[in-house]
């Protein structure tokens, strides 16, 4: 779509901005794994544009869509080596903040399934450069030499920061991910086990191998390195659901970027939980903790924990 040239007042400027805005947010989201960060990322691409219009050359964009995608892109590869830095610092674990919706058929519209948690971590193993490139191409796609302009690379490279990714991003999550049914119904078995007490039950829809990661931020107890292990794990989960303090906690299905998961409260502090699902057992659980990445969750619950 090419958008018409001037005159074009503020407003109409204004009103074409917001409706690329949902699409910006998903594609520096993406990039970015931080919610509030694509935010401050659109914000800018939204100033930017504003300075076209103030120097007159507003009406000198064919493809007002493309150019914000191009700046956009560029503004969230910028924020990634600055981002990598703070998170050298960061307490504990680092996870992707999870964008959750629960009964708004409008809000699951707006997420992208592709952008999974899983899919989000294993982008934190890549370079800012890898990163944009695999997240325009693969998940946006955009064509190489679109993907070139945003990274300042050559098409050449970017078909090798591509590829490097896709092997990357091959290895980290399922070959074969699992169906929504088949997710919410092992979520669900994982759901009902834990809350029951059923330590058999618990361990038969954990892999061998989980890991969980959990992220606290330094804000809310949280454990502060990836633990491995079916056993281990079923019996730390459940030693928090027999915990005194989990009394009066709750539990309730959401979407965690568009995939079942779980809103979990323990009694003192909300989490969400994120699964990834291979051959019908969960091979890895992602919990965010840290208040900072949590913002309008449910403030109540389904089902209970805790000894009631």
């Amino acid at each position: 779509m090419t958008d018409s040239p001037q005159p074009l007042d503020q407003a109409e400027l204004a009103r074409r901005f917001e409706e690329h805005r949902p699409y910006l947010r998903r594609l520096a989201y993406s990039t970015l794994g931080s919610l509030s960060d694509a935010e401050d990322v659109v914000q800018d691409a939204w100033l930017r544009l504003q300075r076209q219009f103030a120097a007159g050359t507003a009406g000198e964009i064919d493809n007002l869509r493309a150019w914000l995608t191009t700046v956009t892109g560029r503004l969230a590869l910028d924020h990634l080596g600055s981002a990598r830095a703070r998170r050298e610092q960061y307490v504990g674990e680092w996870l992707p903040e999870p964008q959750v919706t629960w009964d708004d058929p409008a809000d699951r519209i707006s997420q992208d399934e592709r952008v999974t948690t899983a899919l989000l971590v294993v982008l934190e193993s890549l370079s800012p450069a890898e990163r944009t490139a695999f997240v325009l191409q693969d998940v946006f796609g955009m064509t190489g030499p679109e993907v070139a302009e945003v990274v300042g690379r050559t098409p050449a490279a970017v078909r090798q920061l591509a590829s490097r990714a896709r092997k990357h991003v091959e290895i980290g999550t399922p070959r074969f991910p699992a169906s929504p049914v088949e997710q919410e119904r092992v979520v669900s078995a994982f759901a009902l086990a834990w809350r029951s007490g059923d330590l058999r039950s618990l361990l038969g829809v954990l892999d061998e191998n989980v890991v969980l990661t959990a992220d606290g931020g330094g804000k809310v107890p949280a454990v502060r390195q990836p633990v491995r292990g079916a056993e281990l794990i079923a019996k730390m989960l459940l030693g928090w659901y027999h915990a005194p303090s989990a009394a009066g906690g709750w539990g309730r299905s959401v979407l965690v970027n568009g995939v079942p998961g779980l809103v979990v409260h323990d009694g003192a502090n909300i989490g969400v939980f994120s699964f990834v699902v291979d051959q019908g057992r969960i091979t890895a659980l992602d919990i965010v903790r840290n208040p900072d990445k949590l913002h309008d969750l449910p403030t109540e619950g389904d089902w209970s924990f805790g000894n009631h």
